[in-house]
């Protein structure tokens, strides 16, 4: 029997039991099946639930209040800080229960770029967990790996669960960032998107003391080596609108923008696949294959068929797959620097045009502001889309003040010339509920011609609301929704959505101290 157990006492994990570190996918596939994990379906990939909790549960996110990150954190909100004490008696708690059990372990690396990258290590509970890890992150190779040496771990622990009145939690799920002792601790919830994007926020914390801006972005690159950037929070369609079969994925969620251009943090695309079709996103659907792990899909008990249009479990379906699926894709994920940056936002409203061009100030105060609605399910308690502003359009995600990464930001598009362009993938027509969300084709199309240049002849005119600059015409796109007053058969209910979109933005603008006051001016006009 394979005694090895690679470190793990250095942990505080004593005693374990069989202990496997960086197996190949197959092996893992077996070792969820032959452990009642998940079941195969007819695309090969591996389907798993993930119970109680089928989204990011943030109100369930601290960091350990100790060391530098006492002054840097920028405290409140989804910052929520935890007593050294607090995490040394849990995490002892949590290293007990893993005594005796079977572990799977996963080294590697976060980060394309290896000036920059990060050398993780993840111990998992779960063979599952383990093969999504081993397919979004950076897997390195068996050189690197005889080398390897972990600045950060996390330990993810599904079947412990805390217990609010002694460990200080707010439930029974907990994931605990630890930047002083470079630990991660997750348990209580088997929602694969907690190690993806804790891990995304030790990135948020370390990158800026380099001179590096971490992005919640997805990015790809045109024939003529042209870079995009898709900034936008979960379900506004960064995977989707990134995956175009004319141009090449970098990555599909998360960026670093250094001296030298971006570089994707991670190795895999974790893709919501709610009404997936080959139709609206083949590579997507060519992707889930084996290999993928797809979380809380239905699938029919004979045949193995993945209904994707069933909502049954959670609107948050969501599929796990290496960036290799996806043909041409960027490997290793590095390009140079973006031509164009896009804002996503889903407009619940139905009022925000569906494609505008901001100039550097609007750029920066929408960035700041970072406007979208959350979709049903990417969050728990999430059931209908949900007006809300998330700073850089990744707040739950960042650890440090918003000036830091805006000040960032600003520097890169005035050294690079980057064009920024804000596209609308909500509502048109009248609110959710009301209008209908914007045809994909038609937003493809507007993305595609906002990156091929296809615009820059075209007239652009400021709404006079919300002051973007609006085209007049767009290329296979009717003219007529454009303007989203002209989609609205009650114009006096546009305007009076508008408005109150507008006081929206202004109210959630007086946050922010510091701010050029041309900034503060680029915002739309409430009255």
């Amino acid at each position: 029997m394979n005694t090895e157990t690679y470190g793990l006492e250095s942990l505080g994990i004593i005693n374990p039991g069989k202990v496997h570190r960086n197996l190949a996918v197959p092996s893992l596939v077996e070792h969820a099946l032959a452990r009642g994990e998940g079941i195969l379906t007819t695309k090969g990939a591996l389907s798993v639930r993930t119970g109680k909790y089928t989204g990011r549960s943030p109100n369930d996110r601290f960091f350990v209040d100790s060391g530098a990150a006492h002054e840097e954190i920028l405290w409140g909100g989804p910052n929520k800080p935890f007593a050294p004490d607090a995490f040394d008696r849990l995490y002892k708690r949590l290293t007990a229960y893993l005594q005796n059990r079977e572990l799977f372990i996963f080294d590697g690396f976060v980060g394309a770029d290896p000036r920059y990258r990060l050398p993780i290590r993840v111990v998992n509970e779960l063979a599952w967990q383990n093969i999504f890890v081993h397919q979004l992150f950076l897997r390195p190779s068996a050189e690197e790996l005889k080398e390897h040496k972990p600045e950060f771990t996390v330990i993810c622990a599904p079947g412990f669960n805390a217990i609010p009145e002694i460990d200080a939690t707010r439930s029974e799920a907990f994931v605990i960032i630890n930047f002083e002792k470079k630990v991660i601790i997750i348990g209580g919830a088997r929602y694969a998107g907690e190690m993806k994007k804790s891990v995304f926020t030790v990135m948020n914390y370390i990158l800026p003391h380099k001179g590096v801006f971490p992005m919640h972005c997805s990015a790809n690159v045109g024939k003529d080596g042209s870079v995009a950037l898709f900034f936008g929070l979960s379900g506004t369609g960064k995977t989707t609108l990134s995956a175009d079969p004319d141009r090449r994925l970098i990555g599909d969620d998360e960026h670093g923008w250094s001296d030298d251009g971006v570089f994707n943090f991670e190795g895999g695309c974790y893709a919501k696949c709610i009404h997936l079709s080959p139709e609206t996103e083949p590579q997507i659907w060519d992707a889930i294959r084996f290999g993928a792990v797809v979380e809380n899909v239905v699938v029919d008990e004979e045949t193995r068929d993945i209904d994707f249009d069933s909502a049954a479990i959670t609107e948050n379906t969501r599929a796990g797959y290496p960036i290799d699926h996806i043909p041409g894709a960027v490997i290793p994920g590095v390009a140079g620097h973006p031509k164009t940056v896009v804002f996503l936002t889903a407009d619940a409203f139905g009022v925000l045009p569906p494609i505008a061009k901001l100039t550097e100030d609007q750029a920066m105060y929408h960035f700041l502001s970072g406007y979208t609605s959350k979709l049903a399910g990417t969050e728990r308690g999430i059931i209908e889309p949900e007006a809300t502003f998330s700073t850089c359009f990744g707040a739950p995600f960042l650890p440090l003040r918003p000036v830091v990464y805006s000040n960032l930001l600003g520097e890169k598009l005035r050294k690079h010339k980057a064009q920024v362009y804000l596209i609308n993938t909500g509502w048109s027509g009248g609110p959710y509920g009301v209008g209908k969300r914007i045809n994909l084709k038609y937003t493809r199309r507007m993305v595609s011609a906002a990156l091929n240049g296809e615009l820059e002849g075209v007239k652009f005119t400021p709404d006079p609301i919300f002051g973007v600059l609006v085209p007049e015409s767009c290329p296979d796109v009717p003219a007529e929704i454009l303007r989203p007053v002209n989609t609205w058969p009650d114009k006096e209910a546009y305007e009076k959505q508008a408005r109150e979109l507008a006081r929206r933005f202004t109210k959630n603008f007086e946050k922010f101290s510091g701010v050029p006051e041309s900034v503060a001016a680029a915002g739309p006009r409430a009255e």
